[in-house]
């Protein structure tokens, strides 16, 4: 949990209603460890929540309306909540109206302060933790109590329906229901998961390469759409339903094959990785994220020079005690470190780079 996050989104309150919010909710991004572009064709995934996060302080309103700050852009909104209006251009108004237009109960007038540390287009969800935030912002103020998967599928169904972007399950589920310290194994099919605490010698790194990046370009929405497309070719219901050797008979265009390829080879790799880290095999466990990030590079064609260079260098630094790749839907955003604990200062003189430790 942030306190810094908090103790802005505590002052904004203050600052823009002349008063002391009633409480204030908080939710943390995540780091995918590995099992990237999988969760949208019912794969395995893991991921882990990080301690930066987004926090929304909030009170009763003195009218019937939601009033929203977003501290970090100084910006306003106001909007009836029983027909929340999605803006003509999304930006953060869309994940708040959004989450007010998927409440199950009718919502009462609330004034809200948003804030958070979590940099934007970095690929740390900083989306999915704005949308749990203010989820359990608004079940407090509605004295409601949400069960953390409606609060994920609520997310989810404002990332595909206000803000245009047809993700998966994954952020959403790490973000509400993730515990610090542990790793989550999600089954984007079932949302099944299970814990598995990581080894407490070992250290997970998140290095910003700086470039940033957007969703709502097409190109997020176009590899979904060659990822379906296969399954529709292969006669399943989703890539998960595929197997290496299917695939390797297949006759798929260039394009869906490549993405199919990373789909199934990713899924395997997300096993591995968990098995890995359940024995303590940090040797093991970075060669599935090298391996992952090639994949990513080749196959999916998400990377970007920059982010292959920055993997490239810390690959380099840790060789076989660890790994590096890229993490987020790509496109820039930031790579994920594991390596053995002791290490981190060292890692830093390196890379000269922005470098968050999250475990």
């Amino acid at each position: 949990m942030s306190a810094a996050a908090i103790a802005a989104a505590q002052a904004a309150f203050v600052k823009q209603f002349g008063c002391d919010p009633s409480g204030v909710a908080f939710a943390p991004g995540r780091v995918n460890l590995i099992g990237e572009h999988v969760d949208y064709n019912d794969g395995l995934v893991l991921p882990m929540p990080v301690q930066q996060g987004t926090a929304v302080a909030w009170g009763p309103g003195e009218d019937s309306q939601i009033h929203a700050f977003a501290a970090d852009f100084s910006a306003h909104d106001s909007f009836d909540p029983a027909a929340p209006q999605n803006p003509a251009d999304p930006d953060w108004r869309s994940y708040v109206r959004g989450m007010a237009a998927q409440w199950l109960s009718p919502l009462p007038g609330i004034r809200l302060a948003i804030s958070g540390d979590l940099p934007r287009g970095s690929g740390l969800s900083s989306s999915a933790s704005l949308c749990i935030a203010l989820g359990r912002a608004f079940a407090a103020a509605s004295g409601t109590t949400q069960h953390s998967r409606t609060l994920a599928l609520m997310a989810l169904r404002t990332e595909h329906d206000y803000a245009g972007v047809a993700c998966g399950i994954m952020d959403q589920m790490a973000v509400a229901a993730g515990q610090p310290g542990h790793a989550m194994l999600l089954d984007c099919r079932d949302l099944s998961f299970d814990l598995r605490a990581i080894p407490k010698d070992w250290a997970i790194m998140v290095v910003d390469s700086g470039v940033t990046r957007g969703l709502v370009d097409g190109e997020y929405n176009a590899r979904r759409a060659q990822c379906e497309a296969a399954a529709e070719a292969l006669g399943v219901m989703s890539l998960r339903d595929v197997t290496a050797e299917q695939l390797a008979q297949a006759q798929l265009p260039q394009g869906a094959a490549k993405r199919a390829a990373h789909v199934v080879g990713e899924i395997a790799r997300v096993n591995r990785a968990h098995q890995a880290m359940a024995a303590g095999d940090l040797k093991g466990f970075g060669a599935t994220l090298r391996e992952g990030h090639a994949s990513l590079r080749d196959l999916f064609e998400v990377s970007v020079s920059e982010v292959d260079a920055l993997v490239a260098k810390v690959d380099h630094f840790v060789g076989t005690e660890g790994g590096a790749r890229m993490t987020g839907a790509g496109f820039g955003g930031s790579v994920v470190v594991v390596m053995r604990r002791g290490r981190e200062a060292a890692l830093r003189e390196v890379l000269g780079a922005p470098v968050t430790q999250v475990y």
